[in-house]
């Protein structure tokens, strides 16, 4: 069959459901298909009927769950589509999928969103990987441990037979993944990779490339989503009859990472619909709705008080020249306390994204009322006392009404505004 892609506009995903908490898979899925290992080829008509029967053969002795072996036909040109036919009509776990665009990426995207299993895997068909690693990798998915879990041929535990160009790009590599993108992940590029249906389907659509790339944008945004990886150290014996082009695949992982590094740059990404999405966080679950990082907070907020105090001041001497004492006040604060609100909801309390962004603009402003009310109480009480009282003692007030304003607005933005539901 022919699958087409279609992508969701990350602006569509932010209103999506939560994702449910971690649990492993029932019992009663047993005898239903729980895996989907996808095997994506591009004019392997040679080595996919080995690799195939090899895999199914393995699978049925040794994984205690229903599982399919899906056969992505990456735009073939030779007879690599028969053959999967043939395949198909031989094990009933066998399915083909015909692509007509090529791109590792987009194979795995396409058969990965259209599967309804509950774990979906990949690997590549030379078999680099020995198949006793895939109960490891697969495990943590099942029981509800991790939400993606990855081979890795660089940690101790691994044994791999490769030559040592491939050996020094690959920790070039990863090294550069750890230097410019804070990876903590061993291994981006290893074939052999897993993921939970319900994270695939909020995930996938964020993954942007479509070639060699796919493995490392994944792993990095489920990083920085706050989502569980786990690495599973293998076996590895490396195809000596690879096909792919080091240097385009390298042009390309280069650019892949400038892309991926500006965009969580610049806060492009909405991984904050993924950050801990599970609810069974234990700190969410004795904390639910005391915000969190207490010292971190209060740090951040004398921070953006200082400077929007500065701010205050600085448009209330210069709006005073042309208005009255009321006046000025109320409109010096009512701009410091918009930019206040908005500094506030991103650097003190980790507020990203557009949602709620309105509300909290609108509850700032109440916090706004009472800070006018207690400074414009304090101008009033002023000049009941002293009607004459120079511009200094008006500021003096202003100073001391303001931390006291700022006292209260810390508590308001804490427990109301921006408490964490």
């Amino acid at each position: 069959m022919n699958v087409r892609t279609r992508l969701a506009d990350p602006g569509d995903l932010a209103a999506s459901a939560t994702l449910p908490a971690r649990h492993h898979l029932p019992s009663q899925l047993r005898t239903a298909t729980v895996l989907d290992v996808v095997v994506p080829v591009h004019n392997e008509e040679t080595a996919l009927g080995p690799c195939v029967r090899q895999l199914h053969a393995f699978l049925t002795r040794h994984f205690p769950y229903g599982f399919r072996i899906t056969i992505a036909d990456n735009a073939s040109r030779d007879r690599t589509q028969e053959v999967a036919r043939e395949l198909a009509e031989k094990f009933d776990e066998v399915t083909p999928v015909r692509l007509e665009e090529k791109g590792r990426g987009r194979a795995l995207r396409t058969v990965w969103a259209a599967s309804d299993a509950p774990v979906r895997a990949y690997m590549d068909v030379d078999l680099s990987t020995d198949l006793n690693a895939v109960l490891p990798l697969v495990a943590p998915l099942i029981s509800g441990h991790s939400d993606v879990a990855t081979g890795t041929r660089l940690a101790s535990g691994s044994r791999v037979v490769r030559g040592p160009k491939r050996e020094v790009l690959s920790r070039g590599y990863n090294l550069l993944l750890r230097g410019s993108l804070a990876a903590r992940f061993s291994d981006a590029q290893c074939g052999f990779k897993a993921v939970r249906g319900e994270v695939a389907d909020q995930l996938l659509p964020l993954v942007q490339d479509d070639g060699w790339f796919f493995d490392t944008e994944l792993l990095v945004l489920a990083e920085r989503a706050g989502l569980r990886v786990h690495e599973v150290p293998v076996d590895w014996v490396d195809d000596p009859d690879s096909r792919v082009d080091i240097l385009r695949t390298v042009t390309d992982d280069l650019k892949g990472v400038w892309r991926v590094g500006r965009a969580l740059a610049s806060g492009a990404l909405p991984l904050d619909r993924l950050r801990r999405p599970f609810g069974d966080d234990p700190r969410d679950r004795h904390l639910a709705d005391v915000p969190g990082g207490l010292p971190r907070q209060l740090i951040g907020f004398c921070l953006v008080g200082a400077l929007s105090t500065l701010l205050y001041l600085g448009l209330y001497s210069l709006l005073r020249q042309g208005m009255g004492a009321q006046a000025a006040n109320a409109l010096a604060l009512l701009l410091s306390a918009l930019g206040n609100t908005a500094a506030n909801r991103r650097l003190t309390f980790g507020v990203r994204g557009r949602e709620r962004a309105v509300r909290h603009q609108a509850q700032g402003l109440l916090v706004f009322a009472v800070g006018l009310a207690l400074t414009s109480g304090s101008l009033a009480a002023l000049d009941t006392a002293a009607t004459d009282a120079p511009h200094s003692a008006e500021l003096a007030v202003l100073v001391c009404a303001n931390l006291a304003a700022t006292v209260l607005r810390f508590v308001l933005f804490r427990a109301w505004v921006f408490t964490r539901r």
